[in-house]
């Protein structure tokens, strides 16, 4: 019988711009964490905040932040992943990283540019989708904006989790709750949020809100905390969502089609 997945969510009060104090504090918080985590999950540009001063905080592709996720997988003995600031070859990035326990990593660049922060005007897209296998499980990792585009994740490779790293504030958080639940419920798979709290260098707040949610939609957080700083973990059961899928079968019946 195929294990549950352990899965580490953290929620945090992002220090502005400042990658090492960021730093200092995930390092706290995962060292703390118990045994038996499978996958640790920080939110988008967890370094520095969602920033658009790419000339002055990204990193190279080998950076001091991807060593720092290595490290934390290695001595965790767990996967790591959140997204940071990248320059590649002149370009700047939204890039997450998925770092395996034995340091091998993949790599998803952010599809849906958020326009009305002008993340295009800094940011180049990514054009391909990551799915990523660990343990028997398949997990589709995405970026903030991208949760408002359902085509894009649409559950085409039969993955069990689909997973938004973000930095998404308070105004919207009603479509946070909203569109979470429903790509739990189109894909037939548990579908993970995990957002920051606190303000900006911009003054933006942002109210969290991580949650988890199971294949129909329930939400499986416990923390009621939706404003703090929190880390919490979930057991993802594999055996109850591929006995949902299989009864229900909803899968079966969605329509096949390309992106071009």
């Amino acid at each position: 019988m195929m294990q549950n997945l352990n899965l580490a969510i953290l929620q945090a009060d992002l220090a502005w711009e400042n990658p090492q104090e960021n730093i200092d504090y995930f390092t706290k918080e995962i060292i703390s964490l118990a045994e038996n985590v499978d996958v640790i999950v920080l939110p988008e540009m967890f370094t520095t905040g969602f920033s658009m001063n790419a000339t002055h905080l990204a990193e190279p592709q080998n950076g001091k932040s991807l060593s720092w996720m290595q490290q934390m997988a290695k001595e965790k003995q767990a996967c790591v992943t959140g997204s940071l600031i990248v320059e590649e070859k002149g370009n700047y990035y939204n890039r997450l990283y998925w770092v395996f326990p034995d340091e091998t990593l993949k790599t998803y660049d952010k599809k849906h540019l958020f326009t009305l922060a002008k993340e295009e005007q800094t940011y180049t897209a990514g054009n391909q989708k990551l799915i990523v296998e660990y343990k028997g499980w398949k997990c589709c990792p995405l970026i903030c904006y991208d949760l408002r585009f359902p085509v894009w994740a649409r559950n085409t490779e039969d993955y069990d989790v689909l997973l938004y790293v973000a930095n998404w504030p308070e105004m919207r958080t009603s479509a946070w709750d909203a569109l979470l639940k429903a790509r739990a419920i189109e894909n037939m798979a548990y579908c993970v949020g995990v957002n920051r709290v606190g303000e900006d260098g911009n003054g933006y707040p942002y109210s969290g809100h991580s949650a988890v949610y199971d294949a129909l939609g329930k939400q499986i957080t416990k923390s009621e905390n939706h404003h703090e700083v929190f880390t919490e973990i979930h057991e993802l059961d594999y055996k109850k969502l591929h006995e949902t899928r299989k009864k229900i079968g909803f899968l079966y019946d969605r329509d096949r089609f390309s992106i071009s």
